[in-house]
């Protein structure tokens, strides 16, 4: 029996590892490869074909072709695939995530709980929600029998970012593929390694050629073909907010709905009540995960003054002694940044910051950790500083944390609420309805309370302003984004 790490050795040794169009594996039509570096040691993992306009072309035709078929099954019969899939991934759990794990630098066991076996969950939910949702709905009005059906929209695009890409094309294309849509999925660049073993595990169960086509490649090219092509019916994008509005100004150029799920920079409210100690532990596991690359975590940290002192000591002592290391050593808790483009851009953010009036508490950075000298790590970095700082304000993706004190919660909630994001922010209290109040009162998508980071199937998630529009994720109403409603009527 083949050992994971040898499944994970067989597939990224491919050369190059072909992309999956219309049930083939196949490369791009004009040749061109990108290598795939390993971010925890900064050698090559993989060597990928790329693909470009013309394959994003072929791609949505194969859905295109594949879709009546798709749709016509009844969702009983898609509603079992999908749950074949899930099987498949579970049995192959450690395979694919020894290969995110590689692919983006984060800790494996980080990669098996999050980004595989919660992703095989997602599937079986939304399989059962379109089990469950009835897809005819009768409205009454006076005079009229009416009714309003919910169909398949048809040929829906995705554009997956690199810092968690395998949970992400789950999260969007298995509520699409519930509903009756064939998909295509314009994979990261960076690292596209786990959306394609996704697809291989998607052919051995059986879901049909066209159905799902995965293409990887730049965001300039194949990006830019999937967003702007006419014969799309809805595009997810999961990404920055620069880049996002770009998609979302390509697919409106040809009245093509979009969805955005977009950039945050959550603020996390801590109340004189807390534990300090275990709440400042939590703020800093939460902004090293996967190496602070995760557009909702906690960066702003607004502690009530009476206790800002001691919370800046305990979450100094945390950040210092996580174990920063290797993708496959079992004691990493920080892992690598997923490209040296990325650190360098943390270096920046961190330069202007402190040139423009934030002062370190603790100075991380940029740091080469022995026997990974070629890897892209950054070490914890704690600010201070004026509210309008640079770091304070704009999304940084990397393990940094900006912490400043407030007065009461007035105060505490202007600060959350001054930022053009609206994603997710968090109260720490012992006393709930009072943290129940204010979270009531934070301008974003969603507000937790005594934990930051949390998703649960079921639970909608979602942004606005900044972070973007849409259903959101992992509820029945991002199910429902992936159907058209058609209303029939017949006077009396």
């Amino acid at each position: 029996m083949t050992s994971p790490t040898s499944a994970a050795d067989a597939f990224l040794g491919q050369d190059p590892v072909p992309f999956y169009v219309d049930g083939q594996w196949t490369t791009g039509k004009h040749g061109n490869t990108i290598e795939v570096l390993r971010p925890s040691t900064g050698k090559l993992l993989a060597t990928i074909s790329s693909g470009d306009a013309d394959d994003i072309d072929n791609a949505v035709r194969a859905a295109r072709q594949a879709f009546p078929s798709w749709a016509a099954r009844s969702t009983r019969d898609r509603v079992v695939l999908l749950h074949r899939w899930a099987d498949a991934i579970e049995k192959h759990q450690d395979t694919l995530a020894t290969i995110e794990s590689r692919d983006i630098g984060k800790p494996l066991a980080e990669a098996l709980e999050f980004d595989v076996l919660f992703s095989a969950e997602g599937i079986r939910y939304f399989a059962d929600v379109a089990d469950h949702v009835d897809p005819r709905e009768l409205v009454a009005v006076r005079g009229i029998e009416a009714e309003q059906r919910f169909l398949p929209r048809g040929v829906c695009g995705f554009i997956i970012p690199w810092n968690a890409p395998g949970s992400l094309m789950v999260w969007g294309t298995a509520p699409a593929l519930a509903g009756g849509n064939t998909v295509v999925v314009k994979a990261p660049e960076l690292a596209p390694m786990s959306c394609l073993f996704l697809c291989k595990l998607a052919e051995e169960v059986g879901i049909p050629a066209g159905v799902i086509n995965v293409v990887p490649g730049f965001g300039e090219t194949a990006g830019a073909a999937l967003a702007g092509h006419p014969d799309i019916d809805y595009i997810s994008f999961t990404g920055s907010p620069r880049t996002g509005m770009q998609v979302a100004i390509a697919a409106a150029g040809n009245f093509v709905p979009s969805k955005m799920e977009l950039g945050g920079k959550g603020a996390a409210i801590v109340m004189p009540d807390v534990d300090v100690a275990a709440t400042a532990e939590k703020l800093s596991l939460a902004v090293v995960r996967n190496a602070g690359q995760t557009c909702c975590t906690a960066t702003r940290w607004l502690v009530q003054e009476s206790i800002y002192d001691e919370f800046v000591d305990a979450a100094i002592n945390k950040l210092t002694s996580v174990h920063m290391g290797a993708d496959d050593d079992p004691n990493t808790v920080l892992g690598a940044l997923i490209s040296n483009g990325q650190r360098k851009r943390v270096e920046h953010y961190l330069q202007r910051g402190q040139d423009t009036g934030a002062t370190a508490l603790l100075d991380g950075g940029p740091t080469a950790v022995q026997g990974l000298e070629g890897g892209f790590f950054v070490s914890p970095v704690l600010l201070t500083g004026d509210t309008t700082n640079v770091c304070a304000q704009e999304e940084i993706f990397g393990p940094v944390a900006y912490v400043m004190p407030f007065k009461n919660d007035d105060d505490a909630i202007a600060i959350a609420n001054d930022s053009r994001y609206g994603l997710a922010n968090s109260v720490w209290s012992q006393d709930l309805p009072h943290a129940r109040a204010v979270a009531a009162q934070l301008h974003a998508g969603n507000s937790w309370i005594n934990a930051h980071n949390v998703f649960a199937y079921g639970l909608p998630y979602g942004g606005i302003g900044m972070s973007g529009w849409g259903g959101g994720v992992n509820s029945v109403k991002t199910y429902l984004d992936y159907l058209r409603p058609l209303t029939i009527a017949r006077p009396l």
